[in-house]
Protein backbone atom coordinates (compact mmCIF):
# COMPACT_ATOMS: atom_id res chain seq x y z
CA UNK A 1 0.00 0.00 0.00
CA UNK A 2 1.46 3.66 -0.93
CA UNK A 3 1.16 6.34 1.51
CA UNK A 4 -0.85 8.63 -0.71
CA UNK A 5 -3.20 8.99 -3.14
CA UNK A 6 -2.00 11.43 -5.35
CA UNK A 7 1.26 12.91 -5.44
CA UNK A 8 0.88 16.74 -6.66
CA UNK A 9 4.01 18.42 -7.86
CA UNK A 10 3.91 22.32 -7.96
CA UNK A 11 2.02 23.86 -5.24
CA UNK A 12 0.51 26.94 -7.92
CA UNK A 13 -3.14 27.29 -9.01
CA UNK A 14 -3.34 23.77 -10.86
CA UNK A 15 -1.98 21.83 -8.03
CA UNK A 16 -3.57 23.43 -5.61
CA UNK A 17 -6.98 23.14 -7.05
CA UNK A 18 -6.56 19.40 -7.23
CA UNK A 19 -5.42 18.65 -4.44
CA UNK A 20 -7.87 20.52 -2.61
CA UNK A 21 -10.46 18.41 -4.70
CA UNK A 22 -9.11 14.95 -4.29
CA UNK A 23 -9.06 15.83 -0.14
CA UNK A 24 -12.87 17.03 -0.58
CA UNK A 25 -12.92 13.28 -2.32
CA UNK A 26 -11.53 11.44 0.63
CA UNK A 27 -8.12 11.14 -0.59
CA UNK A 28 -4.79 11.42 1.00
CA UNK A 29 -2.55 13.89 -1.10
CA UNK A 30 1.10 15.40 -0.79
CA UNK A 31 2.25 18.40 -2.41
CA UNK A 32 5.62 18.91 -3.20
CA UNK A 33 7.01 22.04 -4.54
CA UNK A 34 10.75 23.34 -5.12
CA UNK A 35 10.32 26.86 -4.08
CA UNK A 36 10.51 27.83 -0.98
CA UNK A 37 6.63 29.43 -1.12
CA UNK A 38 3.65 28.06 -2.10
CA UNK A 39 0.94 29.66 -5.00
CA UNK A 40 3.98 29.35 -8.12
CA UNK A 41 3.55 32.52 -10.04
CA UNK A 42 0.61 33.69 -8.16
CA UNK A 43 2.79 33.83 -5.03
CA UNK A 44 2.06 37.38 -3.39
CA UNK A 45 4.17 38.60 -0.19
CA UNK A 46 4.33 41.47 2.26
CA UNK A 47 6.61 44.34 1.90
CA UNK A 48 5.71 47.62 3.67
CA UNK A 49 1.90 45.81 4.57
CA UNK A 50 1.58 45.97 0.41
CA UNK A 51 0.61 42.55 -0.98
CA UNK A 52 3.69 42.76 -3.55
CA UNK A 53 3.09 40.31 -6.53
CA UNK A 54 6.43 38.57 -6.78
CA UNK A 55 6.67 37.15 -10.17
CA UNK A 56 4.21 40.04 -12.05
CA UNK A 57 1.25 41.27 -12.22
CA UNK A 58 -1.86 38.76 -11.41
CA UNK A 59 -5.45 40.36 -12.15
CA UNK A 60 -7.95 37.92 -11.51
CA UNK A 61 -10.83 38.13 -14.55
CA UNK A 62 -13.35 35.32 -15.92
CA UNK A 63 -16.56 35.11 -17.17
CA UNK A 64 -17.15 31.37 -15.92
CA UNK A 65 -18.93 31.49 -13.12
CA UNK A 66 -18.26 28.60 -11.59
CA UNK A 67 -14.83 29.44 -11.36
CA UNK A 68 -15.85 32.66 -9.90
CA UNK A 69 -17.62 30.95 -7.33
CA UNK A 70 -14.99 28.12 -6.51
CA UNK A 71 -12.15 30.96 -5.88
CA UNK A 72 -14.96 33.07 -3.89
CA UNK A 73 -15.18 30.15 -1.48
CA UNK A 74 -11.25 30.50 -0.99
CA UNK A 75 -11.21 33.92 -0.87
CA UNK A 76 -12.79 38.11 -0.70
CA UNK A 77 -12.41 39.85 -4.10
CA UNK A 78 -11.79 43.67 -4.07
CA UNK A 79 -13.53 45.24 -7.31
CA UNK A 80 -10.19 45.87 -8.90
CA UNK A 81 -10.58 46.95 -12.56
CA UNK A 82 -7.73 46.69 -15.14
CA UNK A 83 -6.80 49.83 -16.75
CA UNK A 84 -3.13 50.01 -17.87
CA UNK A 85 -1.32 52.93 -19.21
CA UNK A 86 0.89 53.29 -22.05
CA UNK A 87 3.65 55.59 -21.79
CA UNK A 88 5.62 56.42 -25.19
CA UNK A 89 8.75 58.80 -25.04
CA UNK A 90 6.30 60.81 -22.13
CA UNK A 91 3.24 60.98 -23.96
CA UNK A 92 0.55 58.62 -21.99
CA UNK A 93 -2.19 56.61 -23.63
CA UNK A 94 -5.29 54.37 -22.31
CA UNK A 95 -4.82 51.20 -22.29
CA UNK A 96 -7.73 49.55 -24.05
CA UNK A 97 -7.25 51.27 -27.73
CA UNK A 98 -10.59 53.52 -26.91
CA UNK A 99 -11.47 56.74 -27.73
CA UNK A 100 -9.35 58.52 -24.97
CA UNK A 101 -6.43 56.72 -27.46
CA UNK A 102 -7.57 57.60 -30.20
CA UNK A 103 -8.70 61.45 -29.23
CA UNK A 104 -5.06 62.00 -27.75
CA UNK A 105 -3.52 60.35 -31.05
CA UNK A 106 -5.56 61.90 -33.79
CA UNK A 107 -7.46 64.89 -32.04
CA UNK A 108 -10.91 62.54 -33.43
CA UNK A 109 -13.61 63.27 -31.08
CA UNK A 110 -16.74 60.87 -32.31
CA UNK A 111 -16.26 57.12 -33.10
CA UNK A 112 -17.09 57.51 -36.56
CA UNK A 113 -14.15 59.63 -37.17
CA UNK A 114 -11.74 57.10 -35.08
CA UNK A 115 -13.11 54.27 -37.25
CA UNK A 116 -12.54 55.99 -40.03
CA UNK A 117 -9.09 56.65 -39.14
CA UNK A 118 -7.99 53.05 -38.36
CA UNK A 119 -9.92 52.14 -41.97
CA UNK A 120 -8.32 54.91 -44.36
CA UNK A 121 -4.67 53.72 -42.23
CA UNK A 122 -5.32 49.72 -42.53
CA UNK A 123 -6.36 50.91 -46.64
CA UNK A 124 -3.05 52.36 -47.12
CA UNK A 125 -0.87 49.52 -45.54
CA UNK A 126 -3.04 47.24 -48.23
CA UNK A 127 -3.48 44.61 -46.17
CA UNK A 128 -5.95 42.11 -47.01
CA UNK A 129 -5.31 38.84 -44.90
CA UNK A 130 -3.03 39.20 -41.89
CA UNK A 131 -0.25 37.21 -42.24
CA UNK A 132 1.36 37.70 -39.25
CA UNK A 133 1.33 39.75 -35.63
CA UNK A 134 2.53 42.94 -37.60
CA UNK A 135 -0.59 42.89 -40.14
CA UNK A 136 -2.87 41.57 -37.62
CA UNK A 137 -2.46 44.69 -35.84
CA UNK A 138 -2.22 47.32 -38.18
CA UNK A 139 -5.86 46.17 -39.77
CA UNK A 140 -7.11 46.56 -35.95
CA UNK A 141 -5.60 49.83 -35.00
CA UNK A 142 -4.01 51.59 -38.29
CA UNK A 143 -0.39 52.61 -38.23
CA UNK A 144 0.10 55.20 -36.29
CA UNK A 145 -0.98 53.17 -32.92
CA UNK A 146 0.59 50.47 -34.25
CA UNK A 147 4.28 52.15 -34.57
CA UNK A 148 3.69 53.77 -31.15
CA UNK A 149 1.84 51.29 -28.77
CA UNK A 150 2.23 48.05 -30.12
CA UNK A 151 5.83 47.18 -31.82
CA UNK A 152 8.42 48.55 -29.27
CA UNK A 153 6.23 46.52 -26.27
CA UNK A 154 5.47 43.39 -28.22
CA UNK A 155 8.95 42.95 -29.76
CA UNK A 156 11.10 43.33 -26.30
CA UNK A 157 7.99 41.18 -24.78
CA UNK A 158 8.47 38.35 -27.41
CA UNK A 159 12.61 39.37 -28.33
CA UNK A 160 11.17 39.02 -32.05
CA UNK A 161 10.33 40.97 -34.71
CA UNK A 162 6.56 41.82 -34.88
CA UNK A 163 6.89 40.34 -38.69
CA UNK A 164 8.21 36.73 -37.22
CA UNK A 165 5.47 36.54 -34.70
CA UNK A 166 2.13 34.66 -35.24
CA UNK A 167 -1.11 36.82 -35.59
CA UNK A 168 -3.17 35.08 -33.34
CA UNK A 169 -0.58 36.88 -30.10
CA UNK A 170 -2.57 39.93 -30.64
CA UNK A 171 -6.05 39.02 -31.88
CA UNK A 172 -7.08 39.37 -27.40
CA UNK A 173 -5.91 42.69 -28.41
CA UNK A 174 -9.07 45.09 -27.26
CA UNK A 175 -10.28 47.78 -29.35
CA UNK A 176 -13.22 50.11 -28.27
CA UNK A 177 -15.33 52.75 -30.09
CA UNK A 178 -16.14 53.85 -26.34
CA UNK A 179 -14.92 55.83 -23.45
CA UNK A 180 -14.44 52.25 -21.31
CA UNK A 181 -10.90 51.87 -19.61
CA UNK A 182 -11.80 48.25 -18.69
CA UNK A 183 -9.10 46.01 -20.23
CA UNK A 184 -10.50 42.74 -19.70
CA UNK A 185 -14.43 43.29 -19.97
CA UNK A 186 -14.73 40.02 -18.10
CA UNK A 187 -18.40 39.58 -15.79
CA UNK A 188 -16.22 38.88 -12.80
CA UNK A 189 -12.66 40.65 -12.21
CA UNK A 190 -10.67 41.76 -9.07
CA UNK A 191 -7.95 41.11 -6.73
CA UNK A 192 -7.94 38.79 -3.24
CA UNK A 193 -7.86 40.66 -0.39
CA UNK A 194 -5.05 39.42 1.88
CA UNK A 195 -3.29 38.82 -1.48
CA UNK A 196 -3.52 35.40 -3.75
CA UNK A 197 -0.88 33.13 -1.54
CA UNK A 198 -3.92 33.60 1.17
CA UNK A 199 -5.95 32.15 -1.48
CA UNK A 200 -4.00 29.38 -1.96
CA UNK A 201 -3.12 28.76 1.13
CA UNK A 202 -7.09 28.73 2.05
CA UNK A 203 -7.07 25.79 -0.96
CA UNK A 204 -4.19 23.63 0.50
CA UNK A 205 -5.75 24.06 4.24
CA UNK A 206 -5.31 20.37 6.28
CA UNK A 207 -2.72 19.06 2.77
CA UNK A 208 0.66 18.01 3.70
CA UNK A 209 2.66 20.09 1.85
CA UNK A 210 6.81 19.66 1.50
CA UNK A 211 8.52 22.65 -0.13
CA UNK A 212 12.10 23.30 -1.36
CA UNK A 213 11.65 20.00 -2.81
CA UNK A 214 12.88 19.05 -6.36
CA UNK A 215 10.48 16.50 -7.44
CA UNK A 216 13.04 15.40 -11.22
CA UNK A 217 16.22 15.24 -8.26
CA UNK A 218 14.32 12.68 -6.10
CA UNK A 219 11.91 11.35 -8.56
CA UNK A 220 12.34 7.69 -7.37
CA UNK A 221 11.58 7.87 -4.02
CA UNK A 222 8.93 10.17 -4.08
CA UNK A 223 7.00 8.30 -6.67
CA UNK A 224 7.19 5.18 -4.59
CA UNK A 225 5.05 7.31 -2.07
CA UNK A 226 1.60 7.54 -4.20
CA UNK A 227 -0.41 5.43 -6.32
CA UNK A 228 -0.72 8.42 -8.68
CA UNK A 229 1.12 11.65 -9.85
CA UNK A 230 -0.20 14.92 -11.10
CA UNK A 231 2.79 16.79 -12.32
CA UNK A 232 2.26 20.81 -13.38
CA UNK A 233 6.07 21.22 -13.95
CA UNK A 234 7.72 21.56 -17.60
CA UNK A 235 6.88 18.87 -19.43
CA UNK A 236 10.38 18.57 -20.87
CA UNK A 237 11.85 18.45 -17.93
CA UNK A 238 10.15 15.66 -17.18
CA UNK A 239 11.56 13.75 -19.98
CA UNK A 240 15.27 15.40 -18.83
CA UNK A 241 14.68 17.25 -22.53
CA UNK A 242 15.32 14.12 -24.63
CA UNK A 243 14.10 15.40 -27.90
CA UNK A 244 15.34 19.24 -27.20
CA UNK A 245 14.35 22.02 -25.29
CA UNK A 246 10.90 23.95 -25.44
CA UNK A 247 11.54 27.60 -26.18
CA UNK A 248 9.74 29.85 -23.18
CA UNK A 249 10.17 33.75 -22.50
CA UNK A 250 11.21 34.72 -18.96
CA UNK A 251 10.82 37.86 -17.18
CA UNK A 252 13.26 39.60 -14.67
CA UNK A 253 12.23 42.19 -11.88
CA UNK A 254 13.24 44.73 -10.34
CA UNK A 255 11.66 45.88 -7.40
CA UNK A 256 12.08 48.73 -4.91
CA UNK A 257 10.50 50.54 -2.07
CA UNK A 258 10.09 53.77 -2.63
CA UNK A 259 9.60 56.81 0.11
CA UNK A 260 6.67 58.25 -1.45
CA UNK A 261 3.18 57.67 -1.36
CA UNK A 262 2.92 57.54 -5.05
CA UNK A 263 4.85 56.62 -8.04
CA UNK A 264 2.48 56.62 -10.98
CA UNK A 265 -1.02 56.25 -10.09
CA UNK A 266 -2.03 53.42 -11.73
CA UNK A 267 -1.12 49.70 -10.89
CA UNK A 268 0.26 48.89 -14.45
CA UNK A 269 1.98 51.59 -16.85
CA UNK A 270 3.51 49.73 -19.99
CA UNK A 271 6.74 51.55 -21.86
CA UNK A 272 5.75 50.78 -25.23
CA UNK A 273 9.03 52.66 -26.92
CA UNK A 274 11.82 50.25 -27.91
CA UNK A 275 14.72 52.14 -26.39
CA UNK A 276 12.85 51.79 -22.99
CA UNK A 277 14.63 48.51 -21.52
CA UNK A 278 11.58 47.19 -19.36
CA UNK A 279 8.00 46.56 -20.83
CA UNK A 280 6.56 47.48 -18.04
CA UNK A 281 6.38 49.02 -13.81
CA UNK A 282 4.10 47.70 -11.98
CA UNK A 283 3.10 49.86 -8.45
CA UNK A 284 1.64 46.79 -5.85
CA UNK A 285 -0.76 49.17 -3.76
CA UNK A 286 -3.13 50.38 -6.61
CA UNK A 287 -3.84 46.37 -6.63
CA UNK A 288 -5.61 46.83 -3.20
CA UNK A 289 -6.50 50.44 -3.34
CA UNK A 290 -3.89 51.16 -0.81
CA UNK A 291 -3.20 53.94 1.77
CA UNK A 292 0.21 52.82 2.86
CA UNK A 293 2.60 55.91 3.54
CA UNK A 294 5.21 53.92 1.26
CA UNK A 295 4.71 52.36 -2.12
CA UNK A 296 6.73 49.20 -3.92
CA UNK A 297 7.23 49.24 -7.59
CA UNK A 298 7.96 46.39 -9.51
CA UNK A 299 10.20 47.17 -13.30
CA UNK A 300 9.51 44.17 -15.76
CA UNK A 301 12.44 42.89 -17.98
CA UNK A 302 11.57 40.43 -20.62
CA UNK A 303 14.09 38.17 -21.44
CA UNK A 304 14.73 34.59 -23.72
CA UNK A 305 14.68 31.07 -21.21
CA UNK A 306 17.70 29.64 -20.63
CA UNK A 307 18.19 26.57 -18.32
CA UNK A 308 18.05 27.28 -14.61
CA UNK A 309 15.84 30.47 -15.66
CA UNK A 310 12.25 30.56 -14.39
CA UNK A 311 9.54 30.06 -17.52
CA UNK A 312 6.68 32.25 -17.86
CA UNK A 313 4.82 32.50 -21.70
CA UNK A 314 5.20 29.54 -23.91
CA UNK A 315 6.24 30.80 -27.35
CA UNK A 316 3.41 28.84 -29.63
CA UNK A 317 5.06 28.70 -32.44
CA UNK A 318 4.81 25.91 -35.06
CA UNK A 319 8.00 24.80 -34.42
CA UNK A 320 7.67 24.69 -30.28
CA UNK A 321 3.84 23.78 -30.93
CA UNK A 322 5.17 20.28 -33.12
CA UNK A 323 7.98 19.37 -30.33
CA UNK A 324 5.07 19.37 -27.93
CA UNK A 325 3.15 17.27 -29.52
CA UNK A 326 5.77 14.39 -29.52
CA UNK A 327 6.07 15.50 -25.59
CA UNK A 328 2.60 15.14 -25.21
CA UNK A 329 2.73 11.00 -27.36
CA UNK A 330 5.30 10.29 -24.45
CA UNK A 331 3.52 12.28 -22.05
CA UNK A 332 0.55 9.45 -22.98
CA UNK A 333 2.28 6.83 -22.39
CA UNK A 334 2.91 7.07 -18.95
CA UNK A 335 -0.08 5.74 -17.11
CA UNK A 336 -0.44 6.92 -13.66
CA UNK A 337 0.80 10.34 -14.51
CA UNK A 338 -1.54 13.32 -14.89
CA UNK A 339 0.29 16.43 -16.66
CA UNK A 340 -1.34 19.61 -16.37
CA UNK A 341 -1.24 23.29 -16.01
CA UNK A 342 0.95 26.19 -18.30
CA UNK A 343 4.02 24.09 -18.40
CA UNK A 344 2.83 20.40 -17.89
CA UNK A 345 0.72 21.54 -21.24
CA UNK A 346 2.78 23.76 -22.65
CA UNK A 347 0.13 25.95 -22.70
CA UNK A 348 -0.29 30.21 -22.08
CA UNK A 349 -3.31 29.94 -19.50
CA UNK A 350 -5.37 32.59 -18.32
CA UNK A 351 -6.04 31.98 -14.27
CA UNK A 352 -9.52 31.26 -14.50
CA UNK A 353 -8.68 29.03 -17.40
CA UNK A 354 -5.68 27.19 -15.21
CA UNK A 355 -8.66 26.54 -12.49
CA UNK A 356 -11.42 25.41 -14.99
CA UNK A 357 -9.19 23.08 -16.45
CA UNK A 358 -7.91 21.25 -13.05
CA UNK A 359 -12.09 21.52 -12.08
CA UNK A 360 -12.32 19.42 -14.85
CA UNK A 361 -9.60 17.10 -14.28
CA UNK A 362 -10.80 16.60 -10.92
CA UNK A 363 -14.35 15.35 -12.36
CA UNK A 364 -13.06 13.25 -14.87
CA UNK A 365 -10.34 11.95 -12.08
CA UNK A 366 -12.09 12.02 -8.91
Amino acid sequence: MKQYDYLVVGAGLYGAVFACEAKKAGKKVLVVDKRSHIGGNVYTEKMEDINVHVYGAHIFHTNNKEVWDYVNTHATFNRFTNSPVANYKGELYSLPFNMYTFNKMWGVVTPQEAAEKIEEQKRAAGIEEPKNLEEQAISLVGMDIYEKLVKGYTEKQWGRACKDLPAFIIRRLPVRLTFDNNYFNALYQGIPMGGYTAMVESMLSGIEVRLNTDYLAQKAELDALADKVVYTGAIDAYFGYQLGYLEYRSVRFETEVLDIPNFQGNAAVNYTDAETPWTRIIEHKWFEFGTQPKTVISREYSSEWKPGDEPYYPVNDEKNGALYQQYKALAEQEGNVIFGGRLGEYKYYDMDAVIAAALEMCKKEL
